[in-house]
C-alpha cells in the first residue's frame, strides 16, 4: 500500500483582520511556503504576507514596446523598402501615417503580455490542487478566509505549526493530504 503524504495544514479564519494578523505572524515567524485565500480582495494582504511587487508590469511594457516597434518597422519596410509607391506626393517614409497602426499593435501586444504574463506568474491553468480535497475549503469562495501552510516549508512541523495557527486565531486547523 502506498504511503500517503501530506500537503500541509489548512487554517480557517472568521474575519479579514484575523487573517491579516495571522499572515503577519506567519511572515514574522519565517515561514516561506504558505498562502492566504479569501473570497474577495483584501486590502493590505500582500504587505502582511511580505510579498514582493509583481513583475507583470515589466512583461506588459516589454510586450507593448516590442509590438509597437514591430508594427512601425513592418510599415517602414513595406512602404520604404520592399514596395515603395509615391502616393499623393508623400515621401516613402511618411511616419505620421504609421502612428495609428503602431498605437493599435502596441495596445494589442500589451494586452497579450498582461494576459499571458498573468497566466504564467499564477501558474495557470492548474486543474487540480490538494486543497480541493478539503470540504471546508469550498467556503473560500463564499464567506471564509484560509491560510494554507505547505509541508515543504523548512519551518514546517505538523504539531508546532498547527499549534501556532490556533494561537493566532484559527477557528479550525486540518491536515490536507497530498
Amino acid at each position: 500500500m502506498a504511503e500517503q503524504r501530506d500537503y500541509g495544514l489548512l487554517a480557517e479564519f472568521e474575519t479579514t483582520s484575523k487573517l491579516l494578523h495571522a499572515c503577519e505572524r506567519l511572515r514574522d515567524e519565517g515561514y516561506s511556503r504558505w498562502d492566504a485565500h479569501a473570497p474577495f480582495p483584501v486590502h493590505g494582504l500582500d504587505r502582511a504576507m511580505g510579498l514582493r511587487p509583481s513583475r507583470l508590469p515589466f512583461v506588459v511594457l516589454a510586450m507593448a514596446l516590442s509590438g509597437g516597434a514591430a508594427a512601425f518597422a513592418l510599415q517602414w519596410w513595406i512602404h520604404a523598402w520592399d514596395y515603395p509607391l509615391v502616393i499623393s506626393g508623400k515621401p516613402f517614409f511618411s511616419w505620421p501615417a504609421f502612428i495609428p497602426v503602431t498605437f493599435e499593435v502596441t495596445v494589442l501586444f500589451g494586452a497579450l503580455g498582461a494576459f499571458l504574463g498573468m497566466l504564467h506568474f499564477n501558474r495557470l491553468p492548474q486543474h487540480y490542487h490538494s486543497l480541493f480535497r478539503s470540504q471546508r475549503f469550498e467556503r473560500v469562495t463564499d464567506d471564509k478566509f484560509f491560510i494554507s501552510v505547505e509541508a515543504r516549508d523548512p519551518r514546517y512541523d505538523a504539531k508546532g505549526t498547527a499549534k501556532l495557527l490556533e494561537e493566532i486565531g484559527a477557528t479550525n486547523v486540518e491536515m490536507v493530504p497530498e
